[in-house]
């Protein structure tokens, strides 16, 4: 037995005592002084231990915290749907990376503090923060895996635990705190540790690059125009766009600089047309199915966007629809299972109406085509996810039944997933597809087969998507987060 753990005494960095501020400014200062003497202490020791020297204690940091008091039912402005919590009482949150979550901490901060006419308190958790975690941004530094240094890593550092990383908080389970304070904001700081590592992981960029407005494919032609507009804008001074990043953390500012080609394309290439206050577009090619679809939004999540639209391929299920027509949802049919321990199929999963009028608008002003006419090209109406990919091949009577009593018009592997974890996590969401095939007319996705219409149709698709992106962000976002995707007893913190 290795009594590794018992023959050391803890050291952790000095304490810091809380502070009580009105500044959200200042508030977040002090969260990034706190995490950075806490990140700080952990990657010195790790890295003595690691080239060699014997570790003379058991090493411990803890996450920055806020903790907000409030002791009356103050009356809110109605139409907000954050900002606010919804009775007297404390509420807390664990901190991680508040130099990345800056923009997001002040603003909800702010809202705090004016919405109740309280202080926030800045100070120390009690909760540890794992040592994975806090090297994580310290590209000189690779904690190794279990089994390879000459003790045991858990033994002198505390260690991930996926028992305290859950989604008990945004799945409306009553969470509590283990002081009994309740819930500040939808995620721990564990949890978004856990996300950054994976979205790294998964997209081959930095969660840094990420911008407030997601779009999602299913299809690689969208990357390329993608990168063709980023170019495009790049090259208008006037255009507010900074910079395009590719995967890989590759960023160019300009349009005539070349993007060498990847060696190791990731599970799910994601690119980003940045600003400079985060409100640019990124755009993830999630590959097909419900489980890719999961993964990236359960990750995304965590970086609090304004918006996430799905804009990729799927089967139109109408005679009357042809290859190329495009698909607004305004429901879904849930068939994908991924999802149904978190959210159970009964739940609806509303249409927003800001993200509604915002594709809309964005097809009238991308096809010219308005009003009447617009129904020429487009249908709004019910989209369907399923988890199989070839349910052609089975008896087709039972899913062409619930496909026609559902009043689908088209089927896809991951809108219903995206617009559903957006509802979980109370990030907007839509869906704006392009119907490629028509597997129950006949018409399968077979090479040879796209019209003219379907491939001018492709081409303007993702230039949709973009444009409608814009126009979400030119609204407050007071307006964009909408009341509907708020619960009984929610999160001040959006």
């Amino acid at each position: 037995m290795n009594t590794t753990s018992k023959s050391l005494a803890l050291e952790t960095p000095p304490l810091i005592a809380p502070r009580n501020f009105t500044d959200p400014a200042a508030a977040v200062a002090f969260l990034e002084e706190l995490y950075f003497e806490a990140t700080s202490f952990l990657a010195e020791k790790f890295s003595q231990v690691a080239s060699g020297q014997a570790p003379t204690a058991r090493y411990r940091a803890f996450y920055p915290e806020i903790r907000v008091v409030t002791t009356s039912y103050a009356a809110m402005d109605s139409r907000l749907s954050f900002g606010h919590v919804a009775k007297p009482g404390m509420y807390s949150t664990t901190i991680t990376r508040p130099d990345l979550f800056r923009n997001y901490l002040t603003q909800q901060i702010k809202q705090i503090v004016r919405n109740h006419g309280v202080s926030v308190e800045i100070g120390i958790s009690d909760t540890p923060m794992p040592v994975h975690f806090a090297v994580a941004n310290d590209e000189s530094v690779t904690v190794p895996q279990e089994g390879v240094m000459s003790y045991p890593l858990r033994d002198v550092f505390d260690v991930p635990d996926l028992t305290t990383t859950h989604d008990d908080i945004v799945n409306g389970f009553g969470f509590l705190h283990e002081d009994g304070s309740a819930a500040l904001a939808p995620f721990t700081a564990q949890r978004i540790d856990y996300s950054l590592a994976r979205l790294s992981h998964y997209t081959a960029t930095d969660a840094s690059h990420f911008q407030n407005h997601v779009l999602f494919t299913n299809y690689q032609f969208y990357v390329s125009e993608f990168e063709a507009y980023a170019r495009q804008v790049l090259a208008d001074p006037n255009s507010g766009y900074t910079s395009f990043v590719s995967t890989g953390n590759v960023e160019i500012f300009d349009a005539e600089t070349e993007i060498p080609p990847t060696t190791k394309t990731p599970q799910m290439p994601t690119y980003h047309l940045k600003r400079a206050d985060g409100s640019g577009i990124t755009l993830v090619n999630i590959g097909v199915g419900p489980s890719n679809a999961k993964t990236a939004t359960d990750h995304i999540a965590v970086l609090r966007p304004h918006a996430w639209i799905m804009v990729g391929h799927c089967a139109g299920l109408r005679n009357s629809q042809r290859l190329g027509d495009f698909v607004l949802a305004h429901a879904y049919l849930r068939e994908d299972h991924v999802l149904d321990a978190d959210l159970p199929v009964w739940v609806p999963i509303p249409a927003l109406a800001e993200i509604q009028t915002s594709l809309e608008t964005a097809v009238e002003q991308v096809t010219k085509l308005e009003g009447y006419e617009l129904k020429r090209i487009m249908r709004t109406g019910t989209v369907a996810t399923i988890d199989n990919r070839n349910w052609e091949l089975r008896d087709q009577s039972g899913p062409v039944q619930r496909l026609s009593q559902s009043r689908a018009i088209a089927l896809d592997m991951e809108s219903a997933t995206i617009a559903a974890n957006g509802f979980r996590f109370r990030v907007p969401y839509g869906t704006l597809l392009c119907v490629s095939d028509k597997p129950l007319h006949g018409e399968l996705k077979l090479p040879g087969m796209a019209s003219d219409f379907y491939k001018s149709q492709v081409a303007r698709h993702l230039l949709i998507g973009i444009r409608s992106m814009e126009i979400l962000r030119e609204m407050p976002i007071e307006r964009i987060h909408s009341r509907k995707l708020r619960s009984f007893e929610e999160t001040a913190f959006l």
